[in-house]
């Protein structure tokens, strides 16, 4: 999970004659792909992530393996988020005030209570479960914009609430009263994506710089993690040793690879085309259970699995289908 900078790429010189029209637009289409191809490749990461999370829990606690793989990340981001420092206080005289250092500690409790109860929430789940419950995170976010934030959600969230709702009352086994530890611990993990997503987007929008509250907030939900870990969990150089692959997997690759991967991906691929490439980590989840744990899924879990895919699609393709079928319109 991640957010995209908000930075374009542009041109330098216009092209000149048609040869050269038809070169750039080639190389646009080519990087285009690539990019493509860099954001399915981040949702892999992601998806696959919930199985190695799952196996991490018979060798380390869940608050120790949240602080140590986000402390692997925040080193992945650190370059970046260094040069980009750097960059903007030369050109701009940019530097962080006591209230974005706040919002920054704010934003990194998010981040680490959503991992938090998603790790414990996987312990007791199916990684299929655990994969769609966390997606609920996108419906999830505007309601709490409504909520706390007086934003109006577009319409397109009612609908989708009520699929994703459905989908996860199928995965209970029909019956919500039922539900399993775990995906309750996923579903209040959810809560927390969503808080860290508004967060997120304040925090990027406010500083200017994505890959400093990158980093900041892996940061933050380090120190929490490996704190809390110290207190309350056994801690031990043989624990980390058994649980290296698994913190390896996690740090350096979905938490630090899998975010600069989308950030690159977003710089050339439109959001439509993002989110529906980015909403197949729950697919990936899925098969990936299937593979590594032997995960079996019935006609009903496939049922609601695909529900919440729906719901979590349309909360964020329908709007802006509906935009663009307004301005195809003549006036």
């Amino acid at each position: 999970m991640g957010f995209s900078s908000g930075e374009r790429r542009r041109e330098t010189a216009a092209p000149r004659g048609r040869r050269d029209v038809v070169e750039s637009v080639r190389d646009i289409a080519m990087s285009r792909l690539q990019a493509n191809f860099v954001l399915l490749f981040a949702a892999l990461i992601w998806g696959s992530t919930f199985t190695v999370q799952q196996l991490a829990m018979a060798h380390i606690g869940p608050m120790l393996y949240t602080g140590t793989r986000f402390l692997l990340g925040a080193f992945v981001v650190l370059p970046f988020a260094w040069k980009q420092a750097g960059r903007l206080s030369r050109a701009e005289g940019w530097r962080l005030s006591g209230v974005d250092l706040l919002g920054l500690l704010l934003t990194g409790c998010a981040l680490f209570l959503g991992a938090l109860l998603q790790q414990i929430g996987i312990k007791y789940t199916s990684v299929a479960n655990a994969g769609f419950l966390t997606a609920l995170y996108v419906p999830f976010t505007p309601l709490l914009a409504l909520i706390f934030l007086r934003r109006a959600p577009h319409w397109a969230i009612w609908p989708a609430a009520a699929g994703c709702t459905a989908g996860a009352y199928i995965l209970s086994g029909g019956n919500l009263t039922m539900i399993s530890a775990g995906d309750l611990w996923v579903l209040g993990g959810s809560v927390f994506w969503a808080v860290h997503v508004l967060l997120v987007g304040a925090m990027a929008q406010r500083t200017g710089a994505p890959f400093v509250v990158a980093a900041a907030q892996f940061l933050v939900c380090s120190a929490l993690g490996m704190a809390g870990g110290a207190m309350t969990e056994p801690v031990s150089l043989d624990i980390l040793w058994a649980a290296l692959p698994y913190i390896a997997y996690a740090g350096i690759l979905s938490v630090g690879l899998g975010f600069t991967s989308q950030v690159i991906g977003q710089r050339h691929t439109p959001a439509p085309d993002a989110a529906i490439i980015l909403s197949s980590e729950s697919v990936f989840a899925v098969v990936t259970g299937v593979i590594f744990l032997g995960e079996v899924l019935g006609a009903a879990d496939l049922l609601g699995c695909a529900l919440i895919l729906s719901g979590v699609l349309a909360v964020e393709l329908l709007p802006l289908w509906l935009n663009g079928q307004r301005r195809r319109k003549p006036a």
